[in-house]
């Protein structure tokens, strides 16, 4: 990505932090990284463009970065990490008028963690499903661990979410293997 692009990008989160979202201005990113108007509007259409241009690269760069381990809590806790480094700005973002797009990036990498995470334990437990219910799993364990973080955001990250969500994802995982096992007996 270019430079130019990636300064207005970190001005954009350095305000979030400063100030809620509806309060920035163009003129406050530009007069932060010192380029003019015209350059920010050669990049962005305006700031919610911006916005749901950083929430989708930060969504690609989670899942680039930490998805391929195959397990949640290698994926999303450096997610829940992120978050609390920067709880101003991701609070300000989902108290938004575009908190929607941030839970569909957010549902996006769920699905995306989960679906590998399935793939990872069809393999460790030497089991066959069908595709109707490798689906079932993939939304019942999406839906589960949004439920966990929107709980968590409503609450305005105001509790250490990382040990009980370490906890939450090993209880799934010993409830996950017997689905998996009673899902390849009911496909023999």
């Amino acid at each position: 990505m270019n430079y130019t692009k990636n300064a207005i990008i970190d001005a954009f989160w350095h305000l979030l932090e400063e100030k809620p979202y509806g309060k920035i201005t163009v003129k406050d990113i530009v007069d932060y990284c010192q380029v003019n108007r015209n350059t920010f509007y050669y990049h962005f259409h305006d700031i919610p463009e911006l916005l749901i241009t950083t929430i989708k690269q930060n969504a690609d760069d989670t899942i680039r970065l930490y998805a391929q381990y195959g397990s949640p809590t290698d994926c999303l806790t450096p997610l829940i990490e992120n978050c609390v480094k920067h709880k101003k700005a991701i609070l300000s973002i989902y108290h938004s008028v575009h908190r929607e797009d941030f839970q569909n990036e957010l549902d996006r990498i769920l699905m995306h963690v989960v679906a590998q995470y399935i793939s990872t334990m069809a393999i460790e437990t030497g089991s066959t499903i069908s595709a109707a219910d490798e689906k079932l799993f993939a939304r019942f364990f999406k839906c589960a661990l949004s439920g966990i973080l929107l709980d968590w955001l409503n609450a305005n990250m105001e509790y250490d979410l990382l040990i009980p969500f370490a906890r939450i994802c090993d209880l799934f995982k010993g409830a996950g293997a017997l689905a998996f096992q009673r899902a390849s007996i009911g496909t023999q």
